[in-house]
């Protein structure tokens, strides 16, 4: 199933991510394992924010998935989404 992760990181944590290097690695082990479909990062409401987008294929993968952002001090919500082909495919099976 398709999910979107978001990943708020506390902004003295990450800043000290940054300095010492440990950001950019961890951020390059969670892409390299989910292998997202998309990957965005942009500033929410001050915080250092991830998103990815990618399929997670059982409910057991959210501990592994979500632990290292925990560990990172990150605020993480993960939650199912649709893209274009699949809101259509859904609207589609409501007229039948």
């Amino acid at each position: 199933m398709r999910m979107l992760l978001t990943a708020r990181m506390d902004t003295e944590r990450a800043n000290r991510a940054v300095s010492d290097g440990t950001l950019p690695k961890l951020i390059d082990d969670i892409v390299e394992t989910l292998k997202p479909e998309a990957a965005y990062f942009t500033p929410v409401e001050g915080d250092r924010t991830c998103m990815l987008v990618f399929d997670m294929e059982e409910s057991a993968q959210m501990p592994p998935i979500s632990e290292p952002f925990f560990l990172a001090g990150a605020k993480v919500s993960i939650q199912p989404v649709m893209n274009l082909d699949d809101l259509r495919k859904g609207l589609g099976n409501l007229a039948r």
